[in-house]
C-alpha cells in the first residue's frame, strides 16, 4: 500500500467512532421526547455503545493477531453495517440502545485493527507521526459529523441521522475490500487460546510503559467523551442554543483538535514523544481548569465553555496520536493485543463517566464543567510524572525505560 493509501485507511477506520457518536450528538433531545424516554435511558444509548466497544476490543485484538487484520476487519465492518441500519429503524429506546450495543463491538474491529496496522508498519515514534496525520483526517470526520447530523435532523429526523452512519461504514467496508493490504508479517497460532492469552493479557499490563500511556489515553478520552455525551445537554437545553449552532460549536472544536495534531508532529521532531506530551498537557489543564473556574465564578455563557474546551481540544489533538503510538510501541510482537487492552481500558473510563453524567446530569453546566476539569487535573499529573518516568516506547518487556526526553 502507498502511503496515502495507508493514512487514508487508518483514517477512514478510526474515523468510524466519532461518526457514530458524534454524527447523532444533536438529535439526543430530540430521541429522548419522540421516543419517550428518560434523559438516563437516552444516555445508555452512547454509554451502552462504549463499553461494548471496549469489550470487544479484547476480542478484536487477539483474533487479528490470530487471523490477521484484513479478514477480521471485513466481518466487523459487515456487522457494523447491519446494526446501523437496525437501529435507524428502532422505534423505542431498548431497541435502540441493543442496536447500538451491537454497533460498538463491531466498530472495536475497525479501530483496533487501525492502531494495530500503525506498529505492524512503522516504529513507535514514526508511528505517532503517521497517526497525527491519520488522526488529522479524523479530526476533519469529527467536524463535519455533529454538522450533518444537525442538518439531517433539522431537515429529516434522527432515524435518518442514525442511517448515516451505516452509508459511512459501507463506504469504509467497500474501501477496505478494494485497497487494504495485510499488514501483520507473521500470525500468532496461539494469539486466541486461553492460556497464551491470559499470560499477553497479564504481561501487557504489568509493562510500565503501557501503563502509563494508556493512563495518559484514559484521561483525555475521558475527558473529551465529557464532552461529547453532555454538551448538547448543556448548549441546547441550558445555554439555549439552536440544534444546528450546537453543531457548529462541535464543529469548531473539532478544527481545534486538528490544530493538536498538527502541533503534535512539530513537537515530535522537536522534543520526542514524551516532550510532545508534557506540553500537551499544559493545553489540556488550561482548557479543563479554566472550564471549572469560570463556572464556579457563576459566568455560565456560551463562550466561557466553548473557549476552554477548544484548549482542552488542541491539547486532545497532542495527547492522543502520542499515546495510541506510546502504548503498544513496546509489543510489536502482539499489537493487537496491547491496542485492544488499551481500547479497553480508554472506553471503561469513558463508560464510568457516562455513568456518572447519567445520574449528574440536572439542567446546569456542572456536570460538563466539572468534569472535564476533573481529568485534566489527573491527565496533566500523569504527563509530567509517569509518562516521563516510564514512557519509554521502545523498552521491551524486562528492560528499564530511558531517561525522558525533554
Amino acid at each position: 500500500m502507498t502511503p496515502l493509501v495507508v493514512v487514508l485507511t487508518i483514517t477512514l477506520l478510526l474515523g468510524l467512532q466519532p461518526v457514530t457518536t458524534d454524527l447523532y450528538l444533536p438529535a439526543l433531545p430530540t430521541m429522548q421526547r419522540e421516543l419517550g424516554a428518560t434523559a438516563s435511558a437516552t444516555q445508555m444509548t452512547l454509554s451502552v455503545l462504549i463499553i461494548c466497544f471496549g469489550l470487544a476490543q479484547l476480542v478484536c485484538g487477539p483474533l487479528s493477531d490470530r487471523f490477521g487484520r484484513r479478514p477480521v476487519l471485513l466481518g466487523g465492518m459487515a456487522l457494523y453495517c447491519i446494526a446501523s441500519v437496525m437501529g435507524a429503524l428502532a422505534l423505542d429506546i431498548g431497541t435502540l440502545i441493543v442496536w447500538r450495543g451491537v454497533q460498538g463491538a463491531a466498530m472495536a474491529a475497525a479501530v483496533t485493527c487501525g492502531r494495530s496496522m500503525v506498529r505492524d508498519l512503522f516504529q513507535p515514534h514514526e508511528g505517532a507521526r503517521v497517526m497525527s496525520r491519520a488522526l488529522g483526517g479524523l479530526g476533519l470526520i469529527a467536524l463535519l459529523s455533529p454538522a450533518l447530523g444537525g442538518l439531517l435532523l433539522q431537515w429529516l429526523s434522527w432515524h435518518v441521522a442514525l442511517l448515516a452512519t451505516a452509508l459511512f461504514g459501507a463506504a469504509t467496508l467497500a474501501f477496505i475490500a478494494w485497497r487494504f493490504e495485510e499488514t501483520l508479517a507473521q500470525r500468532d497460532p496461539r494469539a486466541t487460546q486461553l492460556m497464551p492469552l491470559l499470560r499477553n493479557w497479564q504481561g501487557v499490563l504489568r509493562h510500565p510503559s503501557f501503563r502509563a500511556w494508556t493512563a495518559l489515553l484514559c484521561c483525555t478520552y475521558g475527558g473529551i467523551f465529557t464532552i461529547l455525551a453532555s454538551s448538547s445537554f448543556v448548549f441546547i437545553d441550558v445555554l439555549g442554543l439552536s440544534r444546528l449552532a450546537f453543531g457548529g460549536v462541535l464543529a469548531v472544536n473539532s478544527l481545534a483538535y486538528i490544530a493538536g495534531t498538527v502541533l503534535c508532529r512539530r513537537l515530535l521532531l522537536r522534543h520526542g514523544l514524551r516532550g510532545a506530551v508534557k506540553r500537551g498537557a499544559a493545553f489540556s489543564l488550561a482548557g479543563g481548569l479554566g472550564m471549572a473556574a469560570f463556572s464556579l465564578a457563576g459566568v455560565h455563557t456560551v463562550w466561557a465553555i466553548m473557549g476552554p474546551m477548544l484548549l482542552f481540544a488542541i491539547g486532545h489533538g497532542v495527547n492522543q496520536p502520542c499515546g495510541q503510538a506510546g502504548a503498544v510501541g513496546p509489543f510489536p510482537e502482539k499489537a493487537g493485543t496491547a491496542a485492544s487492552m488499551s481500547g479497553f481500558l480508554m472506553m471503561l473510563t469513558a463508560f464510568c463517566a457516562g455513568l456518572v453524567l447519567g445520574r449528574s446530569i440536572n439542567g446546569t453546566v456542572f456536570p460538563l464543567t466539572l468534569g472535564v476539569g476533573f481529568f485534566s487535573v489527573v491527565l496533566a499529573t500523569v504527563a509530567w510524572t509517569l509518562v516521563q518516568r516510564d514512557g519509554d516506547p521502545s523498552a521491551r518487556p524486562g528492560r528499564l525505560p530511558a531517561q525522558a526526553s525533554t
